[in-house]
């Protein structure tokens, strides 16, 4: 068989990266050609009318390309307003005539819509599908090409974990044990913060078991299975665990202790628990089965807090891409079954694909000594790769600590949707992100000045490279708002580009010093190495957060994309 009639046989692969506001997707079909594109994390699309949508039938214009039919069954949604007028469909899409750019809906708009207004289409269907969707041409009434194969990287657990979007949990420790989460380490991070706090831990609620076994494994108190403890109140088991279930508690950690040593006790506790309706079970005998009860409790439970996010999520994907189709990168760098993936090796799914790639690209440049730089949506992660990847034991996600295999990664909340603003001392960017809903100011849904609006009006970008409408006048509105209340607070003008290039300021010295923490302060000179520079808004920051450094070589991979 010849190289060409090889590839053929091979069928499609597709490669997806979800993060928070973009997903991205590379695909090589049976020919070798490489395609990308890119869609709202949302599972969404936009494009502008050409005309005034009236009755049942509108005319679009739209920055990606799609064959006849490719959003028949979507929601249509308007894309101005508040978020409860943006979430409420206005119809659904019969039929697309993508030459003529018509669409015909269900039914009648609800009311009409002026020439040159932006819409949304949103799938039935997870983002990564419909990616693969697009890229292969398939409407979403029919099945993705046989044989297809999905790669995907995905920060959709680490996102529920910073936004606190995770499952209802309760966590089921052995009795005296009921604080352990609120007391952790007594590490203190903030050692001078006069008002120095934390989110409370992830469980909604806390049941004492009673039980108890020696550091060898041995019973030192049976497991009763008639008894808990909450609160202080002596009550039921059986009785306690029927009420979580109606108050809506949908997922359950057991962390009993040194169950790493006999998983007996738990083991029962979790099939009770199975038994009497609560639908995912993390026992840290089986999730954590290491030493510390503190370890334990926090991986067990963040296990049990996006465990069902994560199994829902690539479930769906799974309706389109079944069996071993469906691979998902781990925090870890490398790949496992969809079906078998657990949420605690996700975390890092997303950051550890661009160490990956940022370590292939120096090497084709001919360096071995990379600084990879990748900005994205919501954060910017940092990673040094010397030769061979540095990986750790655990790893830490906002408030939260996990102990999974990761790569070394450092990441800040500095990305193209971080917002820009202003507070009390003085100008910020983010940690709060606008997200793809509604995205940016110059989405044009309304939403906050960030820094892909800075980037914008300071011309750092080009607004037609994107494959959704932007709009310049929504950006400048938010950041003359800003402008006025900086007059008011300090009497002085301040002209617009100073205050963009002030945030510019704020996020590239952000960037740099996570930079800091994983060369500088581990004994590595950062101008010894060279910074790939990736994601949406890498390239635009490179330059900048390289000359912080004493950097001299920047590498940006070929079509790096806008900034996101």
């Amino acid at each position: 068989m010849d190289e060409e009639s090889g590839r053929k046989a091979e069928g499609w692969d597709v490669w997806v990266d979800t993060g928070g506001t973009f997903t991205d997707c590379v695909a090589r079909n049976p020919d070798g050609e490489v395609l990308r594109t890119k869609v709202l994390s949302i599972s969404a699309l936009r494009a502008t009318l050409t005309r005034e949508g009236r009755g049942s039938e509108i005319r679009i214009e739209a920055p990606w390309i799609a064959p006849p039919d490719f959003v028949a069954g979507f929601s249509l949604h308007r894309h101005e307003g508040d978020e409860a007028s943006r979430s409420a469909p206005l119809a659904r899409v019969r039929s697309f005539d993508p030459d003529e750019g018509r669409l015909a809906l269900d039914s009648d708009l609800p009311a009409p819509l002026p020439a040159g207004a932006t819409v949304e289409f949103r799938s039935p269907e997870p983002a990564p599908l419909l990616a693969a969707r697009l890229v292969t041409g398939t409407p979403a009434r029919q099945a993705l090409p046989t044989g297809l194969r999905l790669r995907l990287a995905t920060t959709r657990a680490t996102n529920a974990l910073l936004e606190r979007r995770g499952t209802d949990t309760a966590l089921f420790v052995t009795r005296g044990f009921a604080d352990v989460l609120r007391i952790g380490d007594q590490q203190r991070p903030e050692l001078f913060a006069l008002d120095a706090s934390r989110p409370p831990p992830l469980p909604r609620a806390v049941v004492e078991v009673t039980e108890r076994l020696a550091a060898d494994g041995s019973v030192v108190e049976p497991l009763s299975l008639e008894t808990c403890l909450t609160e202080g109140a002596e009550e039921g088991l059986e009785e306690r665990v029927a009420s979580l279930v109606a108050e809506g508690i949908g997922a359950a950690a057991v962390v009993l202790l040194h169950a790493y040593r006999n998983p007996e006790h738990e083991e029962r506790v979790a099939e009770l628990l199975r038994r009497l309706g609560i639908p995912f079970v993390a026992a840290s005998a089986e999730t954590a089965p290491f030493i510390h009860l503190l370890q334990r409790a926090e991986t067990a439970v963040a296990e049990a807090y996006l465990g069902p996010v994560i199994r829902s999520y690539v479930g769906r994907i799974l309706e389109g891409v079944p069996g071993d189709r469906l691979l998902v990168m781990t925090s870890a760098g490398g790949l496992v079954r969809g079906a078998r993936v657990q949420a605690r090796e996700t975390l890092l799914s997303g950051p550890a694909g661009g160490v990956v790639g940022a370590a292939l690209v120096g090497r084709q440049a001919g360096t071995e000594r990379v600084i990879a730089l990748d900005m994205g949506g919501t954060s910017t992660d940092v990673s040094r790769y010397d030769g061979d990847y540095e990986y750790v034991e655990e790893h830490r996600v906002g408030d939260v600590r996990v102990r999974a295999p990761a790569m070394a990664i450092e990441t800040v909340a500095a990305g193209g949707g971080s917002v820009c603003g202003l507070d009390a001392g003085g100008l910020t960017v983010g940690p709060r992100s606008a997200g793809a809903d509604p995205g940016p100011a110059c989405y044009g849904a309304g939403g906050p000045l960030t820094l892909t609006d800075v980037n914008l009006l300071l011309g750092r970008i080009d607004p037609t490279r994107f494959q959704i409408p932007v709009e310049r006048e929504p950006a400048e509105r938010r950041a003359r708002t800003i402008l006025r209340r900086l007059r008011d607070r300090t009497g002085e003008d301040t002209a617009l580009e100073e205050l963009m290039e002030g945030f510019l300021e704020l996020a590239d010295e952000r960037m740099a010093d996570a930079i800091r923490r994983i060369s500088v302060r581990k004994g590595y000179d950062p101008s010894e190495y060279t910074l790939v520079a990736f994601g949406g808004a890498g390239p635009q920051h490179a330059c900048a957060v390289a000359r912080r450094l004493g950097i001299r070589r920047i590498v940006v991979p070929a079509d790096a994309g806008v900034l996101s």
